[in-house]
């Protein structure tokens, strides 16, 4: 098991979180102070917990289980409760299992989706500062939130297709594909993958080979 130490959750970027699964972690444990005991005025725990839930929600989208990430919320005397929650979530990784394998995806593929959801950190960065992050410090409101129809809506709109299309183009960057090729290796509709390629097409990322009928990158 591998500790990183900061002084703050709130530093905890979803790229640390994205990396460390990248890299191999089979899971993360974020432990921060109590919420509402903050001892920094910008409550940077609640950014951990806001950063945590969409983590969940990409890990998801890319098929692998949000019960690797894991935050706990504890003062400086829960000496008890640091190790309980420690040897608890100890316990659910290894009955889920190695990466990938407790999830039956190929290993190299699921570190493309992951290096995919990395690449996409700035943006996710931006989405989350100006649309997911909820004035009213409540932990009760933020899971409400991220459990609601309104966050799917939103992470449909903002996060899926940018995370889908990250994938596709590092797929291209090994080889040339076709429709049909993209859609089975992503799990996709050949619909779905169309759409995207036009509009790389449009912005002048991918180009297609008539003759090969695969895509490249341009």
């Amino acid at each position: 098991m591998r500790l990183i130490r900061v002084m703050c959750s709130g530093r905890v970027d979803l790229e640390f979180i994205l990396r460390a699964f990248a890299n191999g972690q089979d899971g993360v444990f974020i432990g921060g102070c109590r919420l509402g005991e903050c001892n920094y005025v910008t409550h940077g725990n609640f950014d951990a917990l806001g950063n945590t839930l969409l983590a969940k929600m990409i890990l998801t989208q890319i098929g692998v289980n949000p019960e690797r990430l894991r935050i706990q919320f504890m003062n400086a005397s829960d000496g008890i409760l640091l190790a309980e929650s420690i040897n608890s979530f100890a316990k659910t990784i290894r009955e889920l299992g190695p990466l990938g394998k407790g999830e039956g995806l190929d290993i190299g593929l699921m570190r493309l989706k992951l290096e995919a959801a990395k690449k996409l950190v700035p943006y996710l960065r931006l989405v989350e500062r100006e649309r997911l992050r909820l004035p009213e410090k409540s932990e009760e409101k933020y899971r409400k939130f991220y459990g609601s129809g309104e966050m799917r809506t939103l992470f449909d709109q903002l996060i899926v297709e940018k995370l889908a299309m990250a994938q596709i183009m590092l797929l291209l960057k090994e080889s040339p594909l076709s429709t049909g090729e993209i859609a089975e290796k992503l799990s996709l509709k050949p619909s779905e993958v169309s759409n995207y390629m036009n509009v790389s097409s449009m912005h002048g990322l991918v180009a297609y080979d008539s003759a090969e009928k695969r895509f490249h990158l341009a």
